[in-house]
């Protein structure tokens, strides 16, 4: 389980961030911020891969609850199809750390890549599983990312979004090649162009090869 001792060892307001959604052939990416009152950790967090849904959904309302402040930011399909998904986690990471009602003198981001944050950066390998505040903020923007797929399975029927959140998966290959993409799919990925040719997503090399 991460602990607090990242934030303890910046001087001033500390936020951890963390995205969620980089990967998959359709729907946005999601990013969230989240600072923490040391003396009211949610008991339970981790690294939101290493959770099942029901954790991750029992743990969000404590984290909100807790946290002196916390914000979600998303970058949409066609904004990653403009910027390319790494910028567009920048943009979601950075739209979550504006949003928050308390602003942070740093921001510990999960990865090795210091995105242009309204704070100084500091990179974090494998920060979820180290950090308290990267490890709430996955969760809290994983969750939400999850709840928006499968608002989307509704409007988008057929490709069973909230089974898979829009990864690589052979019911979505399925709904690709039978219904062809619609406005959330990313068309510069790999497996989607694949469909648009009729052939089997799945055959992709990689599952989210972009232009």
């Amino acid at each position: 389980m991460p602990d607090m001792l990242l934030e303890e060892a910046c001087l001033g307001i500390v936020c951890g961030v963390d995205e969620a959604g980089r990967g998959p052939w359709a729907g946005p990416v999601s990013a969230a911020a989240v600072i923490l009152n040391p003396r009211k950790v949610p008991k339970g967090l981790n690294d939101s891969k290493k959770l099942t849904q029901k954790q991750r959904e029992a743990l969000e309302p404590e984290i909100m609850d807790k946290a002196v402040a916390f914000a979600v930011g998303f970058a949409s399909v066609a904004e990653i199809a403009e910027l390319n998904i790494l910028h567009a986690t920048g943009l979601a990471m950075r739209r979550a750390v504006e949003a928050l009602t308390v602003q942070p003198a740093f921001a510990l981001v999960d990865g090795n890549y210091a995105f242009p944050l309204p704070c100084t950066v500091k990179t974090v390998v494998k920060g979820d599983a180290l950090s308290c505040s990267i490890a709430a903020a996955s969760i809290l923007a994983k969750v939400a990312r999850d709840r928006l797929m499968a608002e989307f399975d509704a409007l988008y029927p057929g490709y069973g979004f909230t089974s898979h959140k829009g990864y690589r998966a052979q019911t979505h290959a399925d709904g690709l090649l039978k219904l062809g993409p619609c406005p959330e799919h990313r068309l510069g990925w790999a497996p989607v162009r694949l469909a648009l040719e009729g052939k089997n997503p799945m055959l992709a090399a990689s599952a989210y090869d972009e232009d």
